[in-house]
């Protein structure tokens, strides 16, 4: 029987709290340590978990000797600090999307994650849609890709289950492109190939982020624009779409996928795991033991998305 890996979280927040649960039930792991800033949300869960020691001392597993993997899901420009002495400790690291904010914190973590176990957590890297477009293009159902749209609209901004990350809101790390695009962002990378911006416009209305987000990148000589809005009546919407000359592909809401060959979309039946958190705890737990799942965004897909994202920043 393997043993199982024993995991610390930094950072216990909306996603940190959801990566909580779907470790505590994960077979690859024992969640051994939690971290948080905040003493009340420290003391509840060590309540409701009593196995895990919680604790306000990020000591306790960044470079701690009994922690063997990292979670990390706190904001992006505290990445670095937390990132190289855990992997230069010998700890392997999942951290949460964006990888960093600054080309300097970037660099240093590429560097420290050489020949490492390292991941970031895109929610399309392991998702069903993504391989099964993955394959289309590769079995040239697609023909050639002619360009890819992504439109994003938010009633509000930050979203209701980010309301106590206040720092989302804000410009300095927060805002839609670097937490909502940047999913989108590594998903063309992948399929297409890798950004390079050619225009890039934020919106702001307010002191706060960005309001609306317009963007001309290619991948290759291939267009790929963004558009997004806050502010949008309506309910929040998600839509990344490649046109192709034989098919395009529409994927809507994360995970309902479309197809056209003439002119009509139709839903793609999926089948087998649609891919979540629990699934992409199991290829960093294979990361961890020395395989290097392909469906698992590594430091360098995370470095790409960093700086097309932080085009729009400049």
């Amino acid at each position: 029987m393997t043993t199982p890996i024993r995991l610390g979280i930094v950072g216990l927040g909306a996603m940190g709290r959801h990566l909580l649960a779907e470790a505590l039930d994960h077979p690859d792991f024992t969640v051994t340590h939690a971290v948080d800033l905040a003493p009340a949300t420290v003391a509840a869960l060590q309540d409701e978990h009593p196995a895990v020691q919680f604790s306000t001392s990020i000591a306790d597993v960044i470079s701690a000797a009994d922690v063997d993997a990292v979670y990390l899901a706190t904001p992006p420009a505290t990445h670095a600090a937390l990132v190289v002495p855990a992997l230069e400790a010998g700890q392997a690291v999942f951290c949460e999307k964006p990888l960093a904010v600054s080309a300097d914190d970037a660099a240093a973590m590429l560097k420290a994650a050489e020949g490492k176990a390292a991941g970031v957590n895109f929610s399309l890297s392991d998702r069903q849609s993504t391989r099964y477009v993955e394959q289309a293009i590769a079995d040239g159902r697609v023909g050639d890709v002619l360009g890819v749209e992504i439109r994003l609209a938010f009633p509000v901004w930050p979203r209701g289950f980010q309301a106590e990350a206040t720092w989302v809101g804000e410009r300095a790390q927060g805002g839609f492109v670097r937490e909502v695009f940047s999913h989108f962002a590594y998903l063309t990378d992948r399929l297409v190939g890798p950004l390079r911006a050619v225009h890039t416009e934020l919106e702001h209305r307010t002191p706060a982020s960005e309001t609306a987000a317009y963007g001309l990148m290619k991948a290759g000589e291939i267009p790929v624009q963004l558009s997004g809005l806050v502010g949008a009546a309506g309910p929040e919407s998600y839509e990344w779409e490649l046109r192709g000359t034989r098919q395009s592909y529409r994927l809507t809401g994360w995970r309902d996928l479309f197809v056209a060959e003439d002119n009509e979309w139709r839903p793609v039946e999926l089948t087998g795991e649609l891919g979540s958190e629990g699934t992409r705890l199991t290829l960093f737990a294979q990361a961890v033991r020395g395989e290097h799942p392909r469906d698992l965004a590594d430091f360098a897909a995370g470095e790409r998305v960093r700086s097309v994202v932080e085009a729009f920043h400049h």
